[in-house]
């Protein structure tokens, strides 16, 4: 039930799911997905005569960009090219989810496909990759979320137009209808990840009530793109199936509460040998060079790094958005080694200062460009 749009119909899925269980005739439901204009996920079905052995041999398809905010009327077709395949987890096997990026049509083409769209940020991230694709670069990003109401005001578990009882403290990686709100869409969201086929890697209850984080990695490369972005637009659906609205906002709730970010671990394959740890010290060092601060927040959120302003005040195990900073074990710094990493001298270090409503495209491409492409030039 939405309440946004009424009170009185709810849909009831258990009379879907008596459709969902007929046979699917040898046919295979392909679910594109794609980014819209806003950075948000969007979607549609196409069927398939059989389930495709890789991303080469599916259609490229298209897409009206002038509803999404991606293209004018007057030229409003969009192609969208097959990145990524997934395992459905709403309408189970064969059926699959497929990432895609934009393009823009150019009938001269192999199959059609034009340049990216201003939109599409998966191309310059691949082109990245691809260039330093021998220092395999492993992500590892948390992501963190907040659950609200139907309303989209109230967060899930406080009362209406109202806070909770207690203040922050009791709700991280907590327990108890008292402090956990939201657990079965946690639980859904989770599994539903794994059959899907993504690299998730655990979650937990956040710092403030309502608030959740689940971990995608290690992934290499493009794919901590392709995994991060399906793993949201499962959420979004499996939201959409319990009532409940997910918010990737980066301070959800002004006041003395924990805002929402996307810290993204990271390292390579340098990193991660014997005596890794100087390559990650060099890493820090481009991060914190003359003008990075500047240029990593201005690509940390979709805004230019006016979300992550509201959040990173350097309260609530933030680091202050005016200067980069790094140590060990530290949380209120912008980047954070891990203590094992200093002590076995090789290993990884997160940043922490990727918003939740980040893009990943962007976040991991932006990090190997400082950290890792002055060795490639």
């Amino acid at each position: 039930m939405n309440a946004q749009f009424s009170n009185t119909t709810k849909l009831d899925l258990s009379i879907q799911e008596r459709f969902l269980n007929l046979p699917n005739m040898g046919k295979v439901q392909a679910e594109y997905v794609w980014l819209g204009g806003g950075l948000e996920t969007r979607c549609k079905t196409r069927t398939l005569d059989k389930a495709p052995d890789s991303v080469d041999d599916l259609p490229v398809w298209n897409y009206d960009g002038s509803s999404t905010g991606q293209a004018p009327g007057e030229d409003s077709e969009v192609l969208l090219k097959p990145c990524a395949i997934f395992n459905d987890p709403f309408r189970g096997a064969p059926h699959i989810l497929v990432m895609c990026s934009a393009h823009l049509p150019d009938v001269d083409a192999p199959k059609g496909l034009g340049g990216p769209i201003p939109t599409n940020t998966r191309d310059k991230c691949l082109e990245i990759m691809e260039k330093v694709k021998d220092a395999e670069p492993w992500f590892g990003i948390e992501q963190e979320y907040t659950l609200f109401e139907a309303d989209g005001i109230t967060p899930f578990g406080w009362p209406k137009r109202g806070m909770p009882l207690k203040p922050q403290g009791p709700y991280y990686c907590s327990v108890g209808a008292e402090n956990a709100f939201g657990r079965p869409i946690v639980e859904s969201h989770y599994r539903a990840c794994i059959y899907a086929g993504i690299q998730i890697a655990g979650i937990n209850g956040e710092v403030m009530p309502g608030q959740w984080e689940y971990q995608v990695g290690p992934c290499t490369g493009i794919d901590s793109g392709d995994h991060l972005w399906m793993s949201r637009y499962i959420l979004g659906r499996v939201c959409e199936q319990f009532g409940v609205v997910v918010s990737f906002d980066p301070k959800p709730i002004p006041g003395d509460w924990n805002g929402a970010g996307c810290h993204t671990n990271f390292s390579t394959k340098a990193m991660r040998e014997d005596g890794g740890y100087d390559k990650i010290i060099e890493a820090l060092e481009r991060l914190g060079a003359p003008g990075k601060q500047e240029e990593h927040i201005a690509a940390y959120d979709p805004n230019g790094g006016a979300d992550n302003a509201r959040r990173l005040t350097g309260l609530h195990e933030t680091a202050s958005i005016e200067k980069f900073t790094y140590g060990v074990a530290n949380r209120g710094c912008s980047a954070r080694i891990p203590r094992m990493t200093e002590k076995e001298k090789k290993g990884y270090f997160e940043d922490r200062r990727p918003a939740s409503n980040m893009d990943p495209y962007v976040v991991t491409g932006k990090i190997v460009e400082t950290c890792v492409v002055p060795d490639y030039s």
